[in-house]
C-alpha cells in the first residue's frame, strides 16, 4: 500500500552539553526509526515506559522536531513546509491526547472548545458552527444538547469522547492516539475503543495508536511496531506478530499480557534487572543486558532489521535459531 505519511531513518535526541556545556549526556528517545501508515490502516506503537513512543507520536505530527531524518505525508518532507502549507498540516494530522481531565479547559464549554479547529482553519462560518459542533458530538455518541456543558460535568470516557470530537472537527487524515484509555475505567475503555474502530472504518483515516496493553493492540490494529530504547525490534501484521513472535522482548511483553486464551498454556518470560538508561544505552542490540538468549556476538553487532516471513521484520542476530521459533505460550527461555 502506498502509505500517507511515512518516517524515514527517524532521530530524536534530548539535551547533552549540560551547565554551559559540561557533563550532561544526550539522551537518544528515537534511533533511526522507519515507519509507514497508508490511508485507513492503524498500525500500533508498543514498548515499555521510556521506548519513545509517545516521543515518536509527536515528531510524526510535527510537534517535536527531529534530530535527523524526514516524516513524509504524501511524499512530501512537512520539515520543508511554511506558513499557509503548515496550517494546512496542522488540519491534516491531529492528536488524541492521553488524559481526557487535564486535556479539556475546564474553564470553557463544550462547544467553544471543539469549534475552536473549525474557526481556525476556517471550516465553518460562525452562523454554523452551533450545527457542526451538534453533529461531532453526535458522530462520537454524544448527545448534542450537552455542547453547552462545562468538563467536570462528564465523566473520563465521555471527556475522551470529547477529545475525540475536537480532533475530528478538522476532518484529518491521520490521527496519532497517545494511550487514548489507560486513563480510563476498564468498562468504559472498550466503549472508547469500539468508537475509534468505527471511526476510523467509516472515515478512513490513517491511526497511529499507542499503548502498553497488547490485547488492546491486537484488537484494534492491522500492524505492529514494537519499540526498546528507541529502537524497533519487531515489526509486521498484527495477527502474525502476535501469534508467531519472532524477537525474545516481543515473546516477553506478550507472556506478561492477559491470557485472552484460556485453551492455551502460557509460560512468563521473565527480563533480566531493569531498563538500561536511554543516555547510556548498551553497546551492539540494546535490548541483550536483559536477553536470555544473548550470545557474544551481541555486544558488538547493532542488528539490522531482517524479513523473517514476508511483512514480518525483526531485529535480532539470532532470530533463526530454533528455540526462538516456539510458541511463546509454551517455551520461554531455559
Amino acid at each position: 500500500m502506498t502509505p500517507l505519511i511515512e518516517a524515514v531513518k527517524l532521530s530524536k535526541q534530548f539535551g547533552g552539553g549540560g551547565v554551559f556545556g559540561f557533563g550532561a549526556r544526550p539522551v537518544r528517545a528515537l534511533n533511526e526509526v522507519t515507519l509507514s501508515i497508508a490511508r485507513g490502516e492503524a498500525v500500533g506503537l508498543v514498548g515499555e515506559s521510556g521506548s519513545g513512543k509517545s516521543t515518536m507520536g509527536r515528531v510524526m505530527l510535527g510537534l517535536t522536531p527531529a534530530s535527523s531524518g524526514s516524516v513524509r505525508l504524501d511524499g512530501v518532507d512537512i520539515a520543508s513546509l511554511r506558513g499557509k502549507e503548515t496550517r494546512r498540516l496542522r488540519q491534516r494530522m491531529q492528536l488524541v491526547f492521553q488524559d481526557p481531565y487535564s486535556s479539556l479547559d475546564p474553564r470553557r464549554r463544550i462547544s467553544a472548545q471543539i469549534a475552536d479547529g473549525l474557526l481556525a482553519h476556517g471550516l465553518a462560518r460562525p452562523a454554523d458552527i452551533a450545527d457542526r459542533v451538534a453533529a461531532l458530538l453526535a458522530q462520537v455518541g454524544l448527545p448534542p444538547a450537552h455542547a453547552q456543558r462545562y468538563p467536570h460535568e462528564f465523566s473520563g470516557g465521555q471527556r475522551q469522547r470529547i477529545g475525540i470530537a475536537r480532533a475530528l472537527a478538522v476532518d484529518p487524515e491521520f490521527l496519532v492516539a497517545d494511550e487514548p484509555v489507560s486513563a480510563l475505567d476498564v468498562s468504559v475503555q472498550a466503549q472508547v475503543l469500539t468508537l475509534l474502530a468505527d471511526l476510523r472504518a467509516r472515515l478512513g483515516l490513517a491511526m497511529l495508536f499507542i499503548s502498553h496493553d497488547l490485547p488492546v493492540v491486537r484488537s484494534l490494529c492491522d500492524r505492529v511496531v514494537v519499540l526498546y530504547l528507541g529502537r524497533v525490534m519487531e515489526e509486521g501484521p498484527a495477527a502474525e506478530v502476535f501469534r508467531h513472535p519472532r524477537h525474545p522482548y516481543t515473546r516477553a511483553l506478550l507472556s506478561a499480557a492477559p491470557n485472552i486464551d484460556p485453551g492455551r498454556r502460557r509460560r512468563r518470560i521473565l527480563l533480566r534487572g531493569d531498563p538500561p538508561s536511554p543516555a547510556n544505552p548498551p553497546s551492539g542490540c540494546v535490548f541483550r543486558t536483559r536477553c536470555a538468549w544473548a550470545v557474544e556476538a551481541c555486544a558488538t553487532a547493532v542488528p539490522a532489521l531482517a524479513e523473517a516471513v514476508r511483512g514480518h521484520r525483526v531485529a535480532c542476530l539470532r532470530v533463526e535459531d530454533a528455540a526462538l521459533l516456539g510458541d511463546p505460550d509454551i517455551n520461554g527461555p531455559v
